[in-house]
């Protein structure tokens, strides 16, 4: 994992608004995979005809699979500290969904550093708030504050 920013500077990160991700496409076949990686089948995902006739007017993606996403997006503009050894994937201290995702539409991750605590040992726990903006609406998919765990070798 290489690192974008000095030590210090990420410590004084609290309050950075990262660029936008790039566009994703949620297209059946990612949602289809999705389906079979969970063995959640349920026709609103993977039955384009019969979720034809739902509100929704065709398949949608899982909001788990949605939520999945924010590591890759988050990841492209992301600051890692100088030193990073990895990062790891600690949980959230909140989740929305606020609206599905409709097949083959983009989405894009707004994100915004929330808190940088440094715990023991070269550990830096990270909450970012995240938006999942769907292109062409101005609601959102899902609105989470994320948790990482940054562990970064001690510098000399």
């Amino acid at each position: 994992m290489e690192g974008n920013i000095s030590l210090e500077d990420f410590k004084n990160s609290t309050g950075t608004e990262l660029e936008p991700s790039d566009w994703l496409m949620v297209d059946q076949h990612r949602i289809d995979l999705f389906a079979d990686a969970t063995d959640d089948h349920q026709f609103i995902h993977v039955d384009p005809e019969k979720a034809a006739a739902t509100p929704f007017g065709g398949t949608i993606a899982h909001g788990f699979l949605t939520l999945s996403l924010i590591s890759t997006l988050v990841a492209q503009n992301m600051l890692i500290p100088e030193g990073t050894v990895m990062g790891i994937n600690y949980g959230s201290d909140r989740l929305r969904f606020i609206q599905p995702v409709k097949v083959d539409t983009r989405v894009r991750a707004q994100a915004t550093i929330k808190e940088v605590k440094e715990r023991r040992g070269g550990q830096f726990m990270v909450k970012v708030g995240v938006t999942i903006e769907i292109e062409n609406d101005k609601r959102p998919a899902l609105m989470a504050d994320i948790l990482s765990l940054y562990i970064v070798e001690e510098q000399s």
